[in-house]
């Protein structure tokens, strides 16, 4: 299966036009020429460098432009066909969409998908697909070509004048338009089994064989290897791996089913097997009639990532955790960071919760990913300072439900509204620091005093997390009172408020012009060490930073 395509325009004029073609692709991002077009997910500074880079990646690329462009921009980097992802050109009117490279990697079915999305006709140019109506040498899902080298010159056969006759079960084929007769020299062979290839054929495997493992070790690999072969079964053909509950977080499993590219599912009930073909010591090879579809059996393993949004921009989340929103069934999270975690798909369900309740999100979050979904759990910032990171694996911790213990747990980072506001300042944590909370829900304000005290007489760095708020108006003063015991009144400030989101705001002060009516809530507050100190920049505002050295005593 091809990752999500990139969608590359160069002007706002194709922007409409991009934006229907993502209705089609919802997880496809839109890339825009830097300072040229707005609100698009990705920007790049030069069109041939970016197309180039997606290429090499194998990224399916729909450029709305000049189909010539897209040719002398990717002429440098055109490879072997059998390995070049989709390519395509589309007009920015949405009036023309023409197929430029990638005929084994599906570019003709995604020409007709969006040709049909916009309600216009696909420039199909390849010669067997005009004249049979069908790729032999893309067979659709359920189905794998043998040999591609093969079929190239089987295919050229055909469109030379021989004709083909069909055996084994193919209902795709009996729609094509091809010279089929009884006689036929040449031959499409429809099977499961292994063998050679003879020159006069088209070998296509069905996928027509499920692997059930009753025990995973780092031998399963080529004890499967020996079992297809003992079986006269081609590798090509398998759908699946099936396996226990209870082997879902073996990791060997986990493994062969990543080597294999092959889904990985996970099955209670025995009666929806399909039927025993051979038993093998660790394993059984199973053999169903017609090409398996594995969504149909069991359930994958779920998966619970979470993740940390930055400070709100989008260019300032990791590629990991946007890939993990877009492949998310179930979004939980503060209503407010999921709708910071768009653009969503109107499938995905988005669970939203108030701030307060974030052991009950864990909870949730975790029967929903047992059941086999894949789940996301959104912060804003960084998931594990001060986030929802820490109350899932608390959640884990104390929970007896093996169910829970086997799901796919990852957290990923994200820039820490500390972070984000020290690198608009300069580099005010260059030094030593530290991060505080000054919220007491969750632990006594004594112990923040303490910490407090403690910090200030280290001459540490300190970035406030939840200074104020209408609950708690008078604590901000109260540490600032026992700060000013050590630091002096010229000690540098700087407040952050909505970093990284609209209306952002920064602010370098001092620590005696602070007070506490300066500070909300959404304010992030970095309190300097004696060593830290400012300078003007050119653009009139200045630079705060804390140097890495430190005077010797």
């Amino acid at each position: 299966m091809n990752p999500s395509p990139a969608i590359v325009i160069l002007g706002p004029s194709a922007l409409a036009g991009a934006r229907r073609i993502q209705a089609l692709y919802p997880q496809a991002e839109i890339h825009g020429l830097q300072g040229r077009v707005a609100d698009v997910e990705r920007t790049y500074d030069d069109f041939g460098d970016n197309l180039r880079a997606l290429y090499r990646a194998g990224t399916p690329l729909i450029a709305l432009c000049a189909a010539g462009i897209v040719i002398r921009s990717l002429a440098a980097v055109l490879g072997e066909k059998g390995s070049e992802p989709p390519v395509l050109a589309v007009a920015e009117d949405g009036s023309a969409v023409v197929p430029l490279l990638g005929g084994l990697g599906g570019v003709n079915r995604m020409a007709r998908e969006i040709a049909a999305h916009l309600q216009v006709n696909a420039a199909i140019t390849t010669s067997g697909e005009l004249r049979f109506g069908t790729c032999l040498l893309e067979p659709p899902a359920g189905y794998v070509l043998a040999d591609i080298e093969q079929g190239k010159g089987f295919v050229s056969d055909l469109l030379g004048g021989q004709a083909v006759r069909i055996e084994g079960d193919a209902p795709w084929l009996a729609q094509a338009k091809l010279p089929v007769t009884d006689d036929a020299a040449r031959v499409i062979h429809i099977s499961p089994h292994s063998r050679a290839v003879n020159s006069d054929e088209l070998l296509i495997h069905p996928q027509q064989v499920a692997v059930w493992v009753e025990r995973a070790g780092t031998e399963l690999l080529s004890e499967l290897h020996q079992a297809l072969q003992s079986s006269g079964l081609a590798q090509q053909s398998l759908a699946c791996l099936l396996a226990a509950p209870t082997l879902m977080a073996t990791a060997e499993l986990h493994a062969a089913a990543a080597q294999l590219k092959l889904p990985l599912r996970f099955i209670d009930d025995a009666q929806q097997l399909p039927p025993l073909h051979s038993q093998h010591a660790n394993l059984r090879l199973l053999l169903a009639a017609a090409p398996i579809d594995p969504t149909q059996l069991g359930r994958p393993r779920g998966r619970l990532t979470v993740i940390g949004l930055g400070p709100g921009a989008a260019e300032f989340m990791l590629p990991a955790a946007r890939q993990a929103l877009d492949e998310a069934q179930d979004l939980l999270g503060y209503e407010t960071y999921i709708n910071m975690a768009g653009p969503l798909r109107p499938e995905q369900v988005r669970h939203c919760t108030d701030n307060r309740e974030e052991m009950q999100r864990a909870r949730h979050a975790f029967e929903l990913a047992a059941s086999g979904r894949r789940v996301v759990v959104v912060s804003s910032g960084d998931p594990g300072v001060f986030a929802m990171a820490a109350a899932v694996l608390e959640a884990l911790h104390e929970s007896t439900d093996a169910e829970w213990q086997r799901v796919e747990l990852q957290v990923f980072p994200g820039v820490s509204a500390a972070r984000a506001t020290a690198a608009k300042a300069g580099a005010p944590l260059g030094h030593d620091f530290c991060l505080i909370s000054l919220s007491d829900n969750l632990k006594p304000w004594a112990i923040i005093e303490k910490r407090l005290e403690h910090a200030a007489a280290a001459d540490l760095v300190m970035a406030f997390y939840n200074p104020i708020s209408k609950a708690r108006p008078w604590q901000l003063g109260s540490a600032l009172d026992i700060i000013r015991q050590q630091r002096s009144p010229e000690t540098l400030v700087v407040l952050g408020r909505d970093i990284g989101r609209p209306g952002e705001t920064l602010r370098t002060l001092t620590l005696g012009e602070l007070t506490p009516d300066m500070v909300d809530m959404r304010t992030l507050v970095i309190i300097g060490s004696s060593q830290t100190c400012r300078f003007p920049r050119a653009d009139g505002g200045e630079w705060v930073y804390t140097p890495r050295s430190y005077p010797q005593p």
